[in-house]
């Protein structure tokens, strides 16, 4: 790739004006290579959608519980549903730029006919960015609780908060230079393990796959919020991470104290019942309280998160067992029986797009299956860290050291 051949067009994934500008400068430009900003799943599943390709859209959140990557579906939905909506009130698919540029690319090359020498230009399509799997994973793993929270709450915010119509004209201005740089700048401070694993991470990928085209002419179509990060690293390749780094998925080393905490609590219990028990004192009644409120706070979590009867009930019959292993949840069991009666679909995700009240994210089986998990883990939690602490094990803490 030369670098004076370079063309970066920076588009917004949901605007019409973008397709338009890519479409063009393809068609007029004629380069060598278009690369653009998707990874090869995401390719393929646009290129099915183009050609009304319809396959089983049944997602496994059985399989997704199982796997513990219950946060990675969450981002996954979330970000899916924020591209969606707005698409939505656009009525413009996301990613419609990238179709465009891969349609300019096919109209390009089914135009040129050979020379004299039987030679003809041919365009290609460079899949530049990384896999979305591994981006959502870093994501993850880049994330402390506070941001989780943090993360949280401002998408919760803007998710029911949010009236105002977006149009064609504000879209076309997010992709100005001060406005990015402004909302860049607000989703660092909001989130910031985020923002360096979706956004400056990628920055580095994507200029990194760039280089790599041995092409001489090149345009790429990238999100605008990812051109100026890219403009960065190809002027200074030196502060890239290699790629090894960028495509690990492997949590960084550091002293986990929030799991070695959690850890400890359930082996707490166990030890202030065996000194009880060493020292004569009856646990029978205080194993039946142990056993009854766990149970009860697993069911209620269940229940009043929308759960059927029967996954509530296996919430709570696992819940005294969860309680005293610290790598099992409740909520997980609750959400496994729940999936037997709600089948997941995409469809459910692009229905979170068309939600307009709490009603009808209630419906929505996605959603009801996280609440499920979620709320039978909460009620749980606060039986561990509330409740028995208060009624079963100080009490019986007293008894043993006579106070």
């Amino acid at each position: 790739m030369k670098r004076e051949c370079l063309k970066i067009i920076g588009t917004a994934h949901v605007s019409q004006n973008s397709a338009d500008e890519v479409r063009e400068s393809i068609l007029t430009d004629m380069p060598d290579v278009v690369a653009i900003e998707l990874d090869r799943g995401r390719y393929n599943r646009l290129m099915e959608e183009r050609a009304g390709i319809v396959r089983d859209d049944t997602i496994s959140i059985g399989k997704i519980i199982k796997e513990n990557k219950v946060g990675v579906f969450i981002v996954t939905t979330v970000l899916s549903y924020m591209q969606n909506k707005i698409g939505d009130d656009l009525d413009i698919k996301p990613g419609s730029e990238m179709i465009s540029a891969i349609e300019a690319v096919e109209e390009l090359n089914n135009a040129q006919e050979e020379d004299e020498e039987g030679n003809k230009y041919i365009c290609r399509i460079a899949l530049i960015d990384r896999d979305i799997n591994i981006t959502l994973q870093r994501v993850i793993n880049n994330m402390g609780f506070r941001e989780k929270i943090k993360f949280a709450y401002a998408l919760l915010e803007s998710f029911f908060t949010s009236d105002d119509e977006v149009d064609e004209i504000s879209i076309e201005e997010l992709k100005s230079a001060d406005m990015i740089d402004e909302m860049m700048e607000e989703f660092r401070d909001i989130a910031p393990g985020v923002y360096g694993a979706l956004v400056n991470e990628r920055d580095q990928y994507l200029a990194g796959s760039i280089m790599n085209i041995p092409e001489d002419k090149v345009i790429a179509v990238v999100g605008a919020g990812h051109r100026e990060g890219i403009v960065h690293y190809l002027n200074h390749p030196e502060e890239m991470k290699s790629r090894n780094e960028l495509l690990t998925t492997e949590k960084k080393g550091g002293i986990p104290w929030a799991k070695i905490i959690l850890a400890l609590i359930p082996i707490l219990f166990v030890v202030i019942f065996f000194l009880a028990y060493i020292n004569g004192i009856s646990i029978k009644g205080n194993l039946i309280e142990f056993v009854v409120i766990s149970m009860l706070m697993g069911f209620l979590g269940s229940i009043l998160s929308g759960s059927k009867i029967q996954s509530a009930i296996i919430g709570g019959l696992v819940a005294p067992l969860t309680i005293i292993h610290p790598l099992l949840a409740a909520g997980w069991f609750s959400g496994l029986a729940e999936v037997r009666y709600r089948k997941v679909r995409q469809s459910d995700i692009q229905n979170l797009t068309k939600a307009e009240s709490l009603r009808d994210l209630w419906n929505n089986n996605i959603v009801r299956i996280l609440l499920v998990v979620v709320g039978t883990n909460i009620a749980v939690s606060i039986a561990t860290l509330v409740i028995l602490p208060s009624q079963v094990f100080i009490p019986l803490f007293m008894k043993i050291f006579g106070m």
